[in-house]
């Protein structure tokens, strides 16, 4: 079986012969769905960082630890349980919509639900198996063994909730599955939450708020994917059809690198509770999790524009993806780099909020942070590389990479401990990042730079310079958490104000009328209502 097709011709540097028309229905669908998700993301990240808060003053640095290595179980046999099935959806999802194929449709949607049903069941009984023996053999922790059974059932729910999540990327609703999973998801779990460690479950009421929240997202997700099918696929009594050759290829691809990722994404983590204690676990995700909300902008811009990759590329527009992919990263490096600055410069505070036992994470904010801004610097790459049948070279080099990271792990945590864990990550992010970039210019003819990054260097300067007579100035820690979310809030009005002040180039201009007469409609809605 081979992959399909690659379109190696490289690109016109300039991309203003791409219609005015479509490049401003693509930026506008693709702002639409990304601004929805980014505030579902926001949301999620500000109650998600006082939820953490709250869990980690009443469960402690141990209990969380205890969880994450849970969770690094659970996110193995996962691969497993999905193959590279769900991932897949977001590719051939679109494909078949945008060529009228519904038996297709049909038969890779349902195909993919009952396949993973049944795997994850066999899956949980052999997490049930093998986490005994891993808890008191691996990790030294026998206390892990009372979970396994939560562990299991929020694998098996959260199979199917990613599946069908993916499905609804694929019909280009990203805006939908993100009220389902971020707005009505997590905050039912954080109550469930609250209310079961409240009534002195502790960390057992955690996980089984989980496991009932993932039950309540995949019954809204399983409807919400129901309406959205076409009826002509949606039809049981139609023809079914196994999945194409290459279907089956681009799923065993997305295999293997979902392997390779769990290396480089869990290797810190399962190497820190093999060489140290749950406790350092503990703090090390914390900070991790404060970390992985840094790229919140990109991954926003990816749920939407890697299924738009897919189809410009099928359509063979590849002048307006080039527009596209230069646009969208100036903004996402952009508007990435206010936050990424304040999380540096208020490192300790952020980290000493969750308790003094959480403080000693703050090195391993700052390092990670600047890992993600190279992360953002270059945008889309590994989409752009997957959605354009190049999924072989992105595996290669994520070998090569999860390799790298397992290496610099077993060299760093030993001698350094989580600091030498975190260095290994962001050496690894920089590493995968630059290499995917040359790929994507060998493969596809694309940059992301343009002459125009020069604007952002003046606002990225003052924006630093805010930050940091911020935190001289106010120093108290009394007023920690007002200062950091002052400092926030000041430094992207800082970015912005000045942005606007240098002037914007066409592109730029098209981008912010659409995203400001998308605003001006809804306060005039807003006000017709009211």
């Amino acid at each position: 079986m081979t992959a399909a097709p690659v379109q190696t011709a490289p690109m016109q540097a300039k991309p203003t012969a791409a219609p005015a028309p479509e490049f401003r229905q693509q930026m506008g669908r693709v702002s639409k769905h990304s601004s929805v998700f980014f505030a579902g993301s926001v949301f999620t990240a500000a109650a998600g960082y006082l939820f953490k808060v709250y869990l980690a003053r009443y469960l402690g640095a141990e209990a969380l630890g205890i969880y994450t290595l849970g969770m690094t179980i659970v996110g193995f046999l996962s691969l497993f349980g999905a193959l590279g099935i769900p991932q897949s959806v977001v590719r051939f999802v679109a494909t078949y919509m945008a060529t009228g194929k519904m038996d297709r449709l049909r038969g890779f949607i349902l195909w993919g639900a009952i396949f993973l049903l049944l795997l994850n069941t066999v899956l949980g009984a052999t997490l049930l198996a093998a986490g005994r023996w891993i808890s008191v053999h691996f990790y030294h922790t026998p206390a892990l063994q009372e979970y396994l059974p939560l562990f299991a059932l929020l694998m098996f729910f959260g199979s199917l909730t990613t599946f069908l999540g993916w499905v609804v990327v694929g019909y280009k609703q990203v805006a939908r599955r993100t009220v389902v999973t971020d707005f009505i998801g997590t905050p039912l779990m954080m109550i469930l939450t609250v209310l079961l460690v409240a009534a002195g479950l502790g960390l057992w009421g955690y996980i089984s708020a989980q496991v009932i929240s993932s039950v309540a997202v995949l019954l809204l997700l399983l409807m919400l994917v129901w309406k959205l099918t076409p009826p002509g696929a949606r039809s049981l009594r139609g023809r079914w059809t196994v999945p194409e050759n290459e279907v089956l290829w681009f799923a065993a691809v997305l295999f293997g690198m979902s392997v390779l990722t769990f290396l480089a994404s869990q290797a810190d983590k399962i190497l820190i509770g093999f060489y140290m204690n749950p406790r350092e676990v503990g703090v090390y995700s914390v900070a991790a999790a404060l970390v992985a909300f840094v790229p919140t902008i990109l991954q926003s811009v990816n749920q939407i524009f890697s299924p738009t990759i897919a189809d410009l590329h099928a359509r063979g527009e590849y002048r307006l993806l080039e527009r596209m992919y230069q646009t969208l990263t100036k903004w996402t490096l952009g508007l990435t780099v206010p936050l990424a600055a304040a999380m540096i410069v208020f490192s300790r505070p952020l980290m000493r909020v969750f308790g003094h036992d959480f403080e000693s994470g703050w090195p391993i904010l700052i390092i990670g942070t600047l890992g993600q801004l190279v992360n953002c610097g270059v945008g889309s790459v590994g989409y752009l590389l997957l959605m354009s049948g190049n999924e072989r070279r992105m595996m290669r080099i994520q070998a090569v990479t999860a390799l790298a990271m397992l290496g610099l792990n077993m060299l760093l945590i030993p001698k350094w401990g989580i600091i030498g864990a975190a260095i290994a990550a962001a050496l690894t992010n920089v590493l995968i990042n630059a290499w995917y970039l040359l790929d994507v210019r060998k493969t596809l003819g694309l940059l992301p730079f343009t002459r125009s990054y020069l604007r952002l260097v003046p606002p990225v300067a003052a924006t630093i310079l805010m930050l940091a007579t911020i935190r001289a100035v106010f120093r108290s820690g009394y007023l920690e958490l007002p200062t950091m979310a002052a400092g926030l809030t000041l430094g992207y009005a800082t970015f912005v104000g000045i942005a606007l002040l240098l002037g914007l180039d066409a592109d730029d201009r098209l981008i912010t009328s659409a995203v400001w007469a998308r605003l001006r409609n809804r306060f005039q809605r807003a006000e017709a209502d009211a």
